[in-house]
């Protein structure tokens, strides 16, 4: 297989994969998305058009424009995906739209007001984890992992862009 579809096809396959893997969390596993999750999984999405369509062109430069593009995408949902961790470790604050204050005495009536104001699924609390590293944390791997890859299929002596 010539490599101007090799990298977006194995790019498109790991995007398939995590995003697969977040709605199969969602849908099967019972595990509701916050705001960043779903934040973090529109990179994925655009990489999976971009490469999809580079795959199917074949066309060196096109994917070449591709994969560099894959690279920021992934750059900026790694940058996401620090966040979330930084907000569920409690570095950061976090979106008012998916964190909320503690909850404090008073009276019954302020309580209910508190609980009522509490988003249904919040960023800063970690909902699941694996070997201690939540679902951002892992996201977090993954998008780094695949800018080094886009990065590397870019430097390599045979994917460079050959001059007019």
């Amino acid at each position: 297989m010539r490599q101007a579809r090799l990298v977006p096809l194995l790019i498109l396959a790991a995007s398939v994969v995590v995003v697969g893997g977040a709605l199969l969390s969602q849908y099967v596993g019972g595990l509701q998305p916050c705001e960043l999750c779903l934040y973090q999984r529109w990179p994925y999405y655009a990489a999976i058009v971009l490469t999809g369509g580079a795959a199917a062109l074949g066309r060196q430069e096109a994917t070449r424009a591709v994969v560099a593009l894959c690279a920021l995408l992934f750059l900026a949902g790694g940058v996401v995906a620090f966040y979330h961790v930084g907000v569920e470790q409690k570095w950061f604050a976090g979106p008012t739209a998916c964190t909320a204050p503690s909850l404090t005495g008073g009276s019954i009536a302020d309580l209910k007001a508190q609980l009522l104001a509490t988003p249904p699924v919040r960023c800063d609390e970690v909902q699941w984890s694996l070997f201690g590293i939540s679902l951002a944390g892992w996201n977090l791997l993954a998008s780094f992992v695949l800018v080094i890859f886009c990065v590397a299929a870019l430097l390599r002596p045979g994917y460079r862009m050959r001059a007019a």
